[in-house]
């Protein structure tokens, strides 16, 4: 005779397949089958679906719930989203775009997986931090998107901050409004009044998937502490911004948990998208929280780091603090709670993997792969013999105060140096820069003892991830992951699915570790004061 629950759960799948609200009772019942270690060959196991949201493309991965395996996983488009620049600084998307690479992306990975629908217990999203999306009552988007790494709203944010104070500011948002939502909503009060005026709801990228998905207008705290509009002094939205804007508090979207019940999928978008009507939404965060979450980043001194285009440094804080400079951003992550704070610490580098990209096109002629210049930089030794690179050459650099330096190539000796010493330098000074970052979040309190990252991109050079390891004296784990697969794991915590995070991802495959002590300590301390001395003295001169 079969045990009970099982049984149990076999007359309640048609039912779950109907109406999503009995999730957590399958659930239930799930969890009572794993735990007393139960088998039958007519056991289906469930699937947990995360889609990542970006500005280059969509992303989506299916994940099977009790092996964390990734079954499939797919994105869109293959070339990249269209960013429309009608102004310089200016970066405007069409939310249309998001949902049909998203579509395509669903019926791939199903296509791929040969997955059922009805099996399908979850969805978390992840998405592109900061943008912009208003819609009307009938929830109509009414303009493209502002997306991310639009500059238009700087100013206001700018004389927000010197109105409202700084000190008053950062203690209760963390953060200058700078050039985040909350501002990019106010330039379009000012230059499109009546727009504005038709305006039922703004919403981050996340939330506007969400509301395709299940057709509910919904946010995040988390969301609204990335847009400068959450008080984590009062635990409320911060309504000293909202007042300084003359914007109304009935913008702002229902609340709902980061994980928890968002909604479930619409009858229109099931059919839509290949899915079936009730599939809960579970999880939502923006990309760099979700990466953290995807490498398991959840505990106060841990970091998880990126290294692509630009390079991130994301550290989880367990205070209620900030930089009196504001040097770096500050967000609610994603198991941030009042009574247990997780804040997390981001910095940004523009200068990373575009000074690498800029390095192989420019110095190798493109005629070397990536492999190929990493193995040519490691005939050098650590320290590049002198030769020092600050990767500085894509724009404002929020940790130097907004200030742009440019790219400095220092201490070339003709009859010494060649071209490795320039690959290796380079490498070395993208490290430094993220060293740089991260002694400004040490001077917050935090303690840094391990750095996470996928093992891809910048992390797949030993010479860069040496150079950090040892540089920082943080031991490197790298995992094979990223943001779809983090998003698919968090509708697992979100539905109840995982008792906790440390439960969904004890099956993360790590593939990877690098030593503090994979290089010369001497050697590299001495190269990052040279680069750090060179640093110094660049900044200076650009104020003279």
């Amino acid at each position: 005779m079969q045990p009970i629950a099982f049984f149990v759960l076999k007359k309640v799948r048609k039912i779950c397949d109907i109406n999503s609200k009995t999730i957590y009772l399958w659930t239930w019942i799930y969890q009572i089958h794993k735990n007393n270690g139960i088998k039958t060959e007519n056991y289906k196991p469930m699937y947990l679906l995360g889609y990542d949201i970006g500005s280059s493309s969509v992303k989506a991965a299916l994940v099977d719930a009790e092996s964390g395996t990734i079954v499939a996983s797919d994105f869109f488009p293959k070339s990249e989203l269209p960013i429309k620049a009608v102004r310089p600084g200016w970066a405007e998307q069409d939310p249309q775009t998001w949902w049909e690479a998203l579509k395509e992306a669903t019926r791939s990975v199903l296509s791929l997986s040969g997955v059922s629908p009805k099996d399908i217990a979850a969805i978390g999203i992840s998405y592109q931090m900061h943008g912009l999306v208003v819609v009307d009552r009938s929830q109509e988007v009414l303009r493209p998107s502002i997306i991310w790494c639009d500059s238009r709203a700087v100013s206001y944010g700018e004389e927000a901050f010197r109105h409202l104070g700084p000190e008053r500011a950062l203690d209760c948002m963390l953060n200058s409004p700078g050039n985040f939502t909350a501002s990019k909503l106010y330039w379009v009060r000012e230059h499109e009044p009546s727009l504005y005026e038709r305006v039922s709801a703004f919403m981050l990228p996340g939330d506007y998937i969400a509301m395709r998905l299940s057709g509910e207008v919904t946010t995040t705290a988390s969301g609204l502490s990335e847009g400068i509009l959450w008080d984590f002094r009062h635990h409320q939205p911060a309504r000293m911004v909202l007042d300084y804007y003359g914007i109304s508090e009935d913008l702002i979207p229902r609340l709902v948990p980061t994980f928890g019940f968002q909604g479930e999928v619409s009858s229109s978008s099931a059919a839509e998208l290949g899915l079936r009507a009730g599939i809960p939404i579970t999880y939502r965060a923006g990309d760099q929280p979700n990466n953290a979450l995807s490498l398991g980043v959840l505990s106060p001194g841990e970091i998880a780091s990126t290294a692509g285009t630009s390079g991130v440094v994301y550290g989880v804080s367990g205070r209620v603090d900030y930089d009196p400079q504001s040097r770096v951003n500050t967000f609610a992550h994603v198991n941030h709670r009042p009574e247990a704070p997780r804040l997390g610490i981001l910095l940004c580098v523009n200068g990373a993997g575009s000074l690498n990209a800029w390095v192989k096109r420019n110095i190798g002629q493109n005629q070397f792969s990536y492999p190929e210049m990493n193995a040519k930089a490691s005939e050098v030794g650590a320290g590049s013999e002198g030769v020092t690179v600050l990767p500085f050459g894509n724009g404002a650099e929020r940790m130097l105060l907004n200030r742009d330096p440019g790219a400095v190539i220092s201490g070339v000796n003709f009859n010494i140096h060649d071209w490795r010493h320039l690959l290796r330098a380079s490498q070395e000074g993208v490290a430094f820069a993220f060293m740089y970052g991260i002694e400004i979040m040490e001077g917050m309190g935090m303690e840094i003892r391990t750095i996470k990252a996928g093992h891809t991109n910048m992390f797949l050079s030993d010479i860069f991830a040496g150079t950090l390891a040892t540089v920082s004296g943080a031991e490197i784990r790298l995992y094979n992951t990223d943001g779809a697969a983090g998003a698919a794991r968090g509708a697992g915590i979100g539905a109840g699915i995982y008792r906790t995070p440390e439960e969904a991802f004890a099956t993360l495959e790590q593939c990877g570790t690098v030593s503090p002590a994979r290089f010369d300590r001497g050697a590299v301390q001495d190269a990052y004061q040279r680069w750090k001395e060179l640093l110094s003295k660049t900044l200076s001169q650009s104020e003279d």
